[in-house]
């Protein structure tokens, strides 16, 4: 049995030296049909439509990926509660974003023992294991007013405000049977702290990674240094990976650099299309996208750099996962 601070160090090394974490799920949530219209998001279809969720995941398993997200980024017992649902069903639904990734896993296992083949003609349940991430968004993602993406959140929010906001959620998650636990999209140096507190004073059992974003390829968003943000989770026992994601692909080979300069831990990578979100008009901006071409075009350069774990977020796609483990394979294959 594999210790779960080797976790992601075993996928890696089963997989060739490389994992692919999936694509993003609120863009193909609404390509399937639903509306996100909502505060909660993509969690509303824990309520409305679980089935869109797993068809999601199994699209991306079916693509390449080795890490599936939960869809409970956006899924809070406060955010719940505010919609008028009971603490109980709030926690049910929790636990049921992390229950749709596990069966979109077994399904996809038992399709592939039956013989379903990736595009290198190999048996995909055999080639290296795959894992549910529980998804954490920050405390910005929940406020639904663009702070994910500033990290600006008042003089009055503290370390213990933020602990005391995710204290419940991290303990639901980490008994739902998910592998390990995906803090996501953290803004600033702030909730990093909140978050390894968490995980070292509730003694969670499965392990954690904490990934930031950046918008200038130096800082996080809020203007913290992401060397001191990563130094954060090198020195969280319990955090098996640190990275970046919702970032723009031109900034990720500098930020990866940096992380490497603090830390020996396996480094994860899943940057944004390259799109800009307006949080006043709730909106991605399209007008600086980075094509699937282009965006895989980064991948042996990030890799080069050190990211061991690589995918996509916001506005990245099935294709974009499925070019992307492509091209990890292509590079990982001996050369004669």
């Amino acid at each position: 049995m594999v210790k779960s601070s080797e976790l992601i160090t075993d996928l890696v090394s089963r997989c060739g030296g490389y994992a692919v974490i999936d694509g993003g799920l609120a863009t193909e949530l609404e390509r399937h049909g639903a509306n996100l219209n909502d505060p909660l998001w993509s969690a509303k279809c824990l309520m409305t439509s679980p089935h869109l969720i797993r068809r999601v995941h199994l699209d991306y398993l079916e693509a390449g990926a080795n890490i599936i997200i939960s869809a409970s980024y956006q899924a809070t017992l406060q955010g719940f509660e505010a919609k008028g649902i009971s603490k109980e069903e709030a926690e049910t639904l929790l636990r049921r974003s992390v229950e749709i990734a596990l069966e979109a896993r077994d399904i996809y296992y038992d399709r592939a023992s039956k013989g379903s083949w990736d595009y290198n003609g190999d048996p995909k349940a055999l080639k290296c294991p795959i894992l549910v991430a529980a998804s954490v968004g920050s405390y910005g993602a929940y406020l639904a007013d663009g702070s994910e993406y500033s990290g600006i959140y008042g003089d009055t929010v503290t370390v213990e405000t933020l602990k005391d906001f995710h204290r419940r959620r991290v303990q639901i998650l980490a008994d739902s049977g998910a592998d390990l636990i995906a803090f996501e999209t953290i803004p600033n140096k702030m909730e990093a702290q909140a978050y390894a507190e968490i995980l070292e004073e509730d003694d969670i059992k499965i392990p954690a990674w904490l990934s930031f974003n950046s918008k200038d390829g130096i800082n996080v968003v809020s203007g913290d240094s992401i060397s001191d943000c990563a130094a954060i989770a090198d020195s969280c026992n319990r955090v098996v990976a640190v990275g970046i994601n919702c970032t723009s692909p031109r900034y990720i080979h500098g930020l990866v650099q940096s992380i490497r300069k603090v830390t020996n831990k396996p480094i994860l990578i899943y940057p944004n299309s390259g799109e800009t979100y307006d949080g006043v008009r709730k909106e991605w901006v399209p007008t600086t996208g980075v094509a699937e071409v282009d965006f895989v075009s980064y991948v042996g350069k990030w890799r080069d750099s050190g990211a061991s774990l690589i995918g996509g977020c916001c506005r990245t796609t099935p294709n974009t996962i499925r070019a992307i483990a492509k091209a990890l394979s292509e590079q990982s294959a001996p050369h004669f």
